[in-house]
């Protein structure tokens, strides 16, 4: 009996490349397993086999994505495999878009079924939940150990034409797939037996989740910008040098606070960034790029604005998840207040 065939495709990151430096290079192919395919293989047993390995940079593939395409997917082709595999990204921004995007061409170009893993929060789940099943993940590759047997168990699954369960039985995100079954109780029933326990404070679980939204109102409109004291927020990760309270390059569980009085200008010599998901030279040799202290200055200089607060806050938003992002913004937004701030400038990367 011959074996089930496998693609796997992974970044420059986890082939053991590079990092950013990396990011650009071209899709290329590989025979066999690299990187978490060794996991992968393992996971997915003896009747199963990762045939080839398809790496490419984030950047290449974001940045070139009709060319991307074609040169995947042209790769895939010519091993003709019983089921494809991108990642996991886990929340790694553009490896979650690249792995959704060329997993739903291969699903719909070559009529290969697919299959990726990502966080939640990855912008790759929203673009193409509907499209593919995407393994639920951790937030990072510290989550490799769980998310490789997961992607398996589902992998196994569609090779074999076995029936997919729902996303809480199989560990795949929810689609927005309403499939029909008989149930024990009719619906009625079921909805008293919900009410019943929700009256009782017991747990229950709804059979049609709601959507969550968040509703921000916007704050008052400035009515003199040169009596109004501004405020430098950034999640492009821009510190003093040498990074003095370790913020991480991805996943950050804190955020730095930074005294600027009297600085003008930010220069290469004092300031750089302590981000990891973008290159970082340019920020480097001159931060005000990410942070504008320079063109503040100047407008607090001709009068445009009232004053530029003294501290500015920053932490990198590299897989930092929403959770950490708001309690970041809860703690330093009451510091903010207090300190008659009347706006904040929110930079990113």
């Amino acid at each position: 009996m011959s074996k089930f065939k496998v693609v796997h495709y992974i970044n420059q990151f986890f082939a053991g490349i590079g990092g950013e430096e990396k990011a650009d290079i071209k899709p290329e192919l590989r025979e066999g397993v690299v990187g978490p395919g060794m996991a992968l293989q393992g996971a997915l047993g003896e009747d199963v086999e990762i045939v080839a390995t398809i790496i490419c940079g984030d950047s290449y593939f974001n940045e070139n994505l009709e060319e991307a395409q074609k040169e995947v997917l042209a790769m895939v082709e010519k091993h003709n495999p019983d089921l494809f595999i991108a990642g996991p990204a886990f929340n790694a921004g553009r490896y979650g878009t690249a792995c959704g995007t060329i997993a739903k061409a291969v699903q719909n170009n070559l009529g290969i079924k697919s299959v990726t893993a990502m966080y939640i929060e990855n912008p790759g789940v929203d673009m193409y939940r509907k499209d593919l099943f995407i393994v639920e993940t951790g937030n990072s590759a510290a989550a490799m150990r769980k998310a490789v047997p997961a992607i398996a168990k589902l992998a196994l699954k569609l090779i074999n034409n076995e029936t997919i369960g729902g996303p809480s039985e199989e560990g795949y995100i929810e689609r927005g797939v309403r499939v029909n079954y008989f149930a024990d109780k009719i619906g009625a029933e079921r909805a008293v037996d919900m009410l019943v326990k929700k009256l009782k404070g017991e747990e229950f679980k709804t059979e049609y989740p709601m959507p969550v939204f968040d509703n921000v109102e916007p704050g008052k409109a400035i009515v003199d910008l040169s009596k109004a004291k501004i405020a430098l927020v950034t999640s492009g990760g821009i510190v003093p040098k040498g990074n003095p309270d370790k913020i991480e390059s991805s996943s950050a569980s804190k955020y730095g606070k930074y005294d600027i009085d009297g600085v003008m200008d930010l220069t290469e010599a004092t300031y750089e960034t302590a981000h990891g998901g973008y290159d970082p030279v340019y920020a480097n040799e001159d931060s005000d790029r990410v942070l504008p202290v320079d063109v503040l200055r100047d407008l607090e200089k001709e009068g445009a604005i009232g004053e530029l607060h003294r501290y500015f806050y920053t932490t990198t938003g590299n897989g930092t998840s929403v959770k950490n992002s708001r309690a970041f913004a809860d703690e330093f937004a009451q510091e903010l207040l207090a300190d008659g701030v009347d706006a904040v400038i929110l930079t990113s990367t």
